[in-house]
């Protein structure tokens, strides 16, 4: 099916569901919502459909703004001479928060506005989307994070070199298990709060819900960054930190990468678990 009412399926929204307002919401007799069949595992004919690949391409262009800004962002900062004399770590944590909270709102309506392989994960888990998609996804977004990097290294190769080209590495002082646990803590906010923005259940009670959605997710990825910068330079984005470190190609980006794809990925599978389990208990649905 191609044109608009498929795109307004794809991603996180991918089934409409719909819910009585007020108190007719709360008799079970007048109530219309139900739950949205599950996305099959394996969904073959998205591969004849063109839609299938604008959605992707839409997680290429957003990943790559989104490297692109944010790492320049980083630079900037590290090329100041006092964190005083630039826009510091909160000015980085609203670089990343800002983007995500624009590009979410420029592409949910194509591909749902992932932008991220552990928000692709959690909503695979939850199957809100196809395993055929998700992958899709996870390889288009890691590939237009490389090349974001990459033009940010294009434009500044010598401060991209000595400067740390935004990778992210466990911070002196802290441990493994430290930038391990941050990570998961950290990505279980971001993915938690994806699913309680994007839940289509609340969208069928608040008619707000579909357009404020950026916000809040935006708004989780900056506090995040607020808090673990310190730790890990914040990761929670497997295609961020892989981005930074192909480029930058150093050690130091790769010793710790381990941490940057296992922590983000288990913190989404909680997060869509505890989710899906406890606050919607779907499992326990008739």
């Amino acid at each position: 099916m191609e044109g608009k009412d498929e795109d307004v399926r794809l991603g996180a929204n991918k089934y409409d569901e719909r819910q009585p307002i007020g108190t007719a919401a709360q008799t079970h007799e007048t109530k219309d919502y139900r739950e949205p069949p599950p996305a099959p595992l394996f969904e073959p004919s998205e591969l004849l459909s063109w839609s299938f690949y604008r959605a992707g391409i839409a997680e290429f262009i957003a990943t790559f703004l989104f490297l692109y800004i944010t790492i320049s962002t980083v630079m900037g900062v590290k090329r100041a001479p006092s964190l005083c004399a630039s826009v510091g770590i909160q000015g980085i944590a609203w670089a990343f928060g800002g983007m995500i909270f624009a590009l979410v709102y420029c592409t949910a309506g194509i591909s749902g506005g992932h932008i991220n392989p552990a928000v692709t994960f959690g909503l695979l888990l939850a199957r809100k989307l196809s395993l055929t998609r998700a992958l899709f996804y996870m390889v288009m977004q890691c590939l237009g994070a490389i090349c974001g990097a990459g033009v940010v290294k294009g434009f500044q190769p010598h401060l991209y070199e000595t400067l740390g080209g935004g990778a992210n590495e466990v911070a002196p002082g802290y441990t493994k298990g430290d930038g391990l646990g941050a990570e998961i803590i950290g990505t279980f906010v971001l993915v938690y709060t994806v699913f309680s923005a994007t839940d289509a259940k609340r969208n069928a009670r608040d008619s707000h819900v579909p357009i404020l959605a950026p916000l809040p997710i935006g708004f989780a990825v900056f506090l995040v960054h607020l808090a673990t910068i310190p730790v890990t330079g914040t990761g929670i984005n497997p295609a961020r930190s892989l981005g930074a470190a192909v480029i930058f190609n150093r050690s130091a980006a790769w010793h710790d990468m381990w941490i940057f794809w296992v922590g983000p990925f288990i913190g989404a599978g909680l997060a869509a678990l505890y989710h899906q389990v406890v606050i919607r208990a779907i499992p326990f649905h008739n």
